[in-house]
């Protein structure tokens, strides 16, 4: 077997990738734009996104045939509720906003459950541990790039005459 043609690892690829780009999408919306959801949201929600797609995927290839039963319905009742739960978590307060990054890691901790499920234990598996690495290590990233932006903007002011 090619070692690059694995479906495990092709769906692991396009988790990381998904990843990837919504914490580049994130970190811009976090130091750029100075924006509450950063990185981590982001990177949270396209994680999340792509796990609920490759579980709907690999449900309707499992339970092909299957009379009366749509396996994309129940994700999709997933995705609405605790889309739901996720919004009671947010709190608004003092123009600053709060529980976005957590929403998201509940709304992509369904998408794990939903893995498990369908048996995709690997996959799941997988997704904690994007989880995982969103959660600790852009944490440290976005800290440090909202420090040294921070310091790049004052000085452009600074060279301007603005303040």
């Amino acid at each position: 077997m090619d070692f690059l043609s694995d479906p495990s690892l092709v769906i692991f690829g396009k988790l990381l990738l998904a990843t990837l780009l919504g914490i580049a999408i994130g970190t811009e919306r976090a130091v750029v734009a100075q924006q509450a959801a950063g990185s981590r949201t982001f990177g949270l929600v396209a994680l999340g996104s792509c796990v609920f797609v490759i579980a709907g995927m690999s449900a309707n290839e499992q339970f092909i045939g299957l009379v009366n039963f749509d396996p994309s319905r129940v994700l999709a009742a997933v995705v609405q509720g605790i889309g739901f739960l996720g919004a009671g978590l947010i709190i608004f307060r003092n123009d600053s906003l709060h529980g976005v990054t957590t929403a998201a890691g509940l709304w992509v901790a369904a998408g794990v459950g939903s893995l498990v499920a369908f048996g995709l234990y690997h996959i799941a598996i997988f997704v904690t541990f994007l989880v995982l690495l969103v959660f600790f290590g852009m944490w440290y990233i976005e800290k440090s790039f909202k420090r040294n932006f921070t310091g790049l903007i004052v000085e452009m002011q600074d060279d301007h005459g603005q303040k």
